[in-house]
């Protein structure tokens, strides 16, 4: 196995050599600077509108992509001594209303009509930002990694407008400078435009992607060619101080209110156009929205994404290192049973080769459970070699800080310290055909024995047809990474994988086709413990409603007792083992209708010769753009022998949204969960009265299902203000 992450690493060199050139390096756009004012009001009337150049002719990337985009649109660009500037006119493709969820921000690109701009001010086709808007004004931004992958958890500073007209609807956007990095003197950077239109279902982009990728694919951006370097934008530094008060009271252990005024600060201070230093006092992430509850029938720990935004800006720097299930850093990890009292974080680019992440958190610590104060630091560099292929390298340390636990106290005891060490090599060819990883990691704790490493390689191939993957992992049995998510110790995974996709001359089918995947797991000793096998088959209409059916063969011996319901408490013994067969369908409906709906179905064996039985269901409804309002319900039946016999579970999720306007916001959802017995309800009121700047209430409540009884509530006002020095 070892001597195949080898050769894979060999692989991965000579493919990206081979491919090594930028796809669309002919399409470019001419930046100069601004010959007038501009005035962000949707209106196409400045000077400097009319002596831009302009990019049009967007070619289609779905129904086909071997075409020019039916649906026209026209991008100028220009910049002044502190903004970039962005204006769009998006033709109507037909008559009839624009297609929009709502108002709020960062919506879902495939639901809404849409325009979308996608930087890389370092044209290295890898990281960049990405800013727009949907057709009634709702704004868009995200930092973008890994040559694609938008993280939408970003939030920074930018103004923008959306005017409509009868034939079109005019996108107008202003971005600070100060507000993105990019390395001095650059005078190219990369950019595409990306074009949504629900009525005629037609996605396009300036410069030509392949239908098989997203339209924000770094590899196929296009070049925009400034006159003079971009602006130098001297001191820029951007305090957040924020003020929060608040009462929470835990009814259900017969506490008392606890009233709660705290006062804290970020701060972003950019040490160069590219490279960042957040700090943070006493950090407060009240206003965070709650994690949606999911229905838990997993043997291991599930994952939920980060959301707090100190920890996002270059965060793929640290969370991408790794696999899905093999993360040495996990920044959920910092600040879940403690409070973070200071923390600080340099990320950026060194040059347009070189990237690096360095954080340290301190943690107070917590009398109730004896948890000592703990320190936690990651450095992390990333050096670019090739055309998009990156070699990185991780420390992730962490550190109980005095800590002398007491024998006698009836507490858990945590360790002293724990640390990873680790090395990846990270495959994209120019073309992004070919893409890749290949990674070693190695834990340090006090007294620890035996081997305590990881190695894993996947090599993908994703052409307009045929996409294949092949992945393999070990983890040993004790490596351990207390600031990661590693759920599961012990094995060896190999996973191939295989899709195809028909294209067929349809007016209603866009592309078909069937998709295999097998994970095999072994023990340490080689001898198997798991299978999951599924072939699934894929309809995906021209409408973008989407149907699916697929069949699957699971086999599991289990390694440690296991509860089948995760409800009960009965369980499994270790060493039993258990086979058996499923299928299911999945059906979304098109998101151009005010009435949308989705289903999945689920029949089959399951442990111990047992059957379970799963329907799940989400109904949405708009009054676009002011109100929207989703339904979920997941239901799961299990039969199993005694002890368990039958049982049964919902878990119920009605949310809603109203979008007064595109800076004020109201949310509130209920989940209910029959598995961990809980109601819970969240409400949420955020108002954006400057960029950047919001004023949230939120309110929070948990009850037992029956009787109905409150466990405990929470109620919080929190103030913040983005200020620029």
């Amino acid at each position: 196995m070892k001597k195949f992450t080898v050769l894979t690493i060999l692989y991965f060199s000579l493919v990206a050599i081979l491919f090594g050139q930028k796809i669309n390096d002919k399409y470019k756009l001419p930046i100069r600077l601004a010959s007038s004012p501009i005035v962000i009001d949707g209106v196409l009337d400045e000077q400097a509108w009319l002596d831009a150049s302009v990019a049009s002719e967007f070619f289609m990337i779905t129904p086909m992509d071997t075409s020019f985009a039916q649906v026209k649109t026209d991008v100028r660009m220009t910049y002044d001594a502190d903004n970039l500037y962005l204006i769009v006119v998006n033709h109507h493709g037909m008559e009839g209303p624009y297609m929009v969820e709502s108002l709020r921000r960062d919506f879902s690109f495939g639901k809404n009509d849409n325009f979308l701009l996608f930087m890389d001010p370092f044209d290295d086709q890898t990281n960049g930002f990405s800013f727009g808007a949907n057709a009634a004004g709702a704004q868009w931004d995200g930092i973008m990694f890994e040559g694609g992958k938008i993280d939408l958890s970003w939030d920074n500073k930018w103004e923008s407008t959306v005017r409509n007209y009868p034939d079109k609807w005019v996108f107008e956007a202003s971005i600070p400078f100060k507000s993105i990095r990019y390395k001095k003197g650059i005078t190219e950077w990369g950019i595409n435009f990306s074009r949504m239109d629900l009525k005629t279902t037609e996605k396009s982009s300036w410069a030509p992607v392949p239908r098989q990728f997203p339209s924000a694919s770094l590899a196929y951006t296009g070049t925009l060619i400034w006159d003079n370097p971009p602006p130098q934008v001297g001191s820029n530094i951007s305090l957040i101080p924020y003020a929060m008060g608040g009462v929470t009271k835990n009814i259900s252990e017969g506490g008392q209110e606890v009233f709660k005024r705290e006062v804290g600060l970020d701060a972003k201070i950019a040490l160069s156009s590219s490279l960042n230093l957040d700090l943070t006092v006493n950090p407060d992430f009240s206003q965070v929205e709650v994690d949606r509850q999911v229905t838990n029938l997993d043997r291991f720990e599930l994952f939920f994404p980060e959301r707090r935004q100190f920890f996002l800006e270059n965060g793929d720097l640290f969370a991408n290192f790794g696999y899905e299930s093999i993360r040495p850093f996990f920044s959920r990890r910092i600040g879940l049973n403690a409070p973070i009292n200071v923390g600080a974080r340099l990320s950026g680019k060194i040059n347009k080769d070189w990237r690096i992440g360095a954080m340290n958190m301190q943690t107070g610590e917590v009398d109730e459970s004896g948890l000592p104060a703990q320190n936690f630091s990651v450095l992390a560099l990333q050096r670019r070699v090739f055309s998009r292929s990156n070699i990185g390298v991780i420390f992730v340390n962490k550190e109980s800080l005095n800590y002398r636990p007491d024998p006698s106290e009836d507490k858990p005891v945590y360790s002293r310290f724990n640390r990873n060490v680790g090395l990846e090599y990270n495959l994209a060819s120019s073309n992004n055909l070919w893409t890749g990883k290949a990674l070693v990691l190695k834990s340090y704790s006090p007294g620890q024995t035996g081997e305590s490493m990881v190695h894993a390689a996947n090599l993908r191939y994703s052409s307009g047809n045929l996409t294949w993957n092949w992945q393999h992992e070990y983890v040993s049995e004790n490596y351990t990474a207390e600031v990661g998510y590693v759920p599961r110790n012990g094995y060896y995974k190999i996973n191939p994988s295989i899709g195809y996709l028909f294209f067929p001359k349809s007016k209603k089918i866009l592309s078909h086709g069937p998709e295999f995947n097998t994970k095999f797991f072994f023990n340490t000793d080689m001898k198997e413990t798991d299978n999951e096998s599924y072939l699934l088959y894929r309809v995906r209409f021209r409408s973008q409603s989407v149907f699916s059916a697929w069949t699957a063969h699971d086999y599991v011996q289990l390694q440690r007792p296991f509860d089948p319901t995760n409800y009960s408490g009965d369980t499994l013994a270790t060493g039993t083992q258990h086979k058996w067969n499923s299928w299911g369908t999945e059906y979304t409906s098109k998101p151009q209708s005010i009435f949308t709906y989705a289903f999945s179905t689920r029949m089959g064996g399951y442990y111990a010769d047992g059957d379970r039985y799963n329907v799940a269901a989400e109904l949405g409804y708009r009054f676009q753009p002011f109100f929207s309002l989703t339904l979920n319900a997941n239901y799961n039946e299990i039969h199993l022998p005694e002890t368990w016999g039958k049982t049964r579970f919902w878990l119920v999720g009605p949310r809603l949204d109203v979008t007064m306007t595109n800076k004020v916001f109201f949310t509130a959802f209920v989940q209910y969960n029959e598995q961990i017995k809980n109601i819970n309800l969240n409400t949420r009121f955020q108002w954006r009265f400057k960029p950047a700047s919001d004023l949230f209430l939120v309110y929070t409540d948990n009850y037992l299902p029956a009787p109905f009884y409150v466990k405990n509530r929470a109620l919080a006002l929190k103030f913040t203000y983005w200020w620029n020095v």
